[in-house]
């Protein structure tokens, strides 16, 4: 995901630089950093609150990439298999959320 986000905002405008860019490329990153981070927790409920974090900014992300496709920066064609791709990562993150609060 991290990977096609920093390929696909080199498509957008140098005016975006700061904007839709940055924002963009901080939230994919943001995804797995929290994964990573709650990982390395000492209890579950620590763990979900990074798991929350990173479906946070999986759904922050899904809402630019529909502004840059309203913004006409890019056709839904070109965000389609990103979109796939963090639609499934928005189900593991939240299946994993679910099974963690189950067991505390």
């Amino acid at each position: 995901m991290v990977k096609d986000i920093y390929t696909v905002t080199k498509l957008l405008p140098d005016t975006e630089k700061f904007g839709l860019i940055s924002q963009m490329q901080r939230c994919a990153v943001s995804i797995p950093s929290n994964i990573a981070e709650g990982c390395s927790r000492n209890s579950e409920r620590e763990f979900k609150r990074f798991l929350e974090i990173a479906i946070g900014s999986a759904f922050e992300l899904e809402t630019q990439l529909l502004i840059c496709v309203e913004l006409n920066y890019f056709s839904q064609q070109q965000v389609e298999r990103i979109q796939k791709n963090l639609t499934t990562i928005q189900k593991q993150v939240n299946s994993l959320i679910t099974k963690i609060a189950v067991s505390f």
